[in-house]
């Protein structure tokens, strides 16, 4: 499950194998070719301060898209940062704004997620909804594009796949009808292909650390062997690959083991709690 939960559907080794051949890059030039690090800054407390000044080592940030105001964005901006606006769109969160719009499009609940559902991306109202509405609005803040979050649900529901699909086509087209801007999406790799050129940048959760609902833990080796080759495949096709792993402190075995796995896969490395309030002031950096 995407999110920024732990846990995400791992995809079995030979259907990561089948993305290598069809290398789909998206349009040039790369909005986040000069990215060096990278935050999800999601978590409770952290668009609270000097926005510019916090995160003024970060080359790229992706915050709440509605709960950032327009002035906040402005001040991550003039720090130097690229803000991309973090935007589920395979799920409903009650306390969104635009849900009481939704509310024909849910499904069932999120397991482990209070107040969110899956949403019905094969009807064409939630597509329009979140295309026509909710993306512009959000869009209109100033962002340097949109983060899309749990695109990989089309991974356990399987007929949602043209509805997704037909969904981040038309987000991408809005989002890079400005030059410059650009579309992130994470986890699901052997099911998103079909879109993976509508994309700029991906991210790839729990490769080396995750949460489990208990506790941290660290990934099974097979499994984070699994992912390094997804995100080694998404760079080969031109995308910006990050990795997010989850840990109970900076600085342990598990959290150097996850920047060691995350360079040598060419991604950039990002560590935190499961709650994303823990943004260290430097970034971590390769090499």
């Amino acid at each position: 499950m995407g999110r920024w939960a732990a846990g995400a559907v791992m995809v079995v080794f030979g259907a990561v194998l089948a993305l290598a051949p069809a290398a789909v890059a998206p349009a040039a030039p790369q909005p986040l070719a000069d990215v060096q690090s990278f935050a999800l800054a999601l978590g409770n407390g952290t668009l609270r301060g000097d926005m510019a000044t916090r995160y003024a080592a970060y080359d790229l940030i992706v915050v709440d898209g509605e709960e950032a105001t327009a002035e906040q964005v402005a001040q991550l901006r003039a720090g130097g940062s690229k803000v991309l606006a973090y935007l589920s769109i395979g799920s409903i969160e009650r306390w969104r704004p635009w849900a009481p719009k939704a509310i024909p499009y849910r499904m069932e609940p999120v397991a482990g997620w209070t107040g969110e559902r899956y949403a019905d991306t094969s009807k064409a109202g939630f597509r329009d909804l979140i295309v026509k509405e909710v993306a512009p609005a959000i869009l209109g803040k100033g962002f340097d594009g949109l983060f899309l979050d749990n695109v990989d649900m089309i991974e356990t529901h399987r007929r949602q796949r043209a509805g997704m699909f037909s969904l981040v086509r038309r987000l991408s087209a809005l989002t890079h009808a400005q030059p410059g801007r650009a579309v992130m999406a994470q986890n699901g790799a052997g099911a998103i292909t079909p879109i993976v050129g509508q994309l700029d940048a991906w991210n790839r959760e729990d490769v080396t650390a995750t949460w489990d609902g208990m506790g941290y833990r660290s990934v099974p080796a097979g499994a984070s062997r699994e992912a390094q080759a997804e995100l080694r495949i998404m760079r080969r096709r031109g995308l910006l690959v990050t990795a997010t792993d989850y840990t109970g402190a900076d600085g342990t075995a598990v959290a150097r083991r996850a920047v060691a796995r995350a360079c040598a896969a060419g991604a950039l490395p990002f560590v935190s709690d499961i709650g994303l309030t823990r943004i260290p002031a430097q970034p971590l950096r390769c090499g």
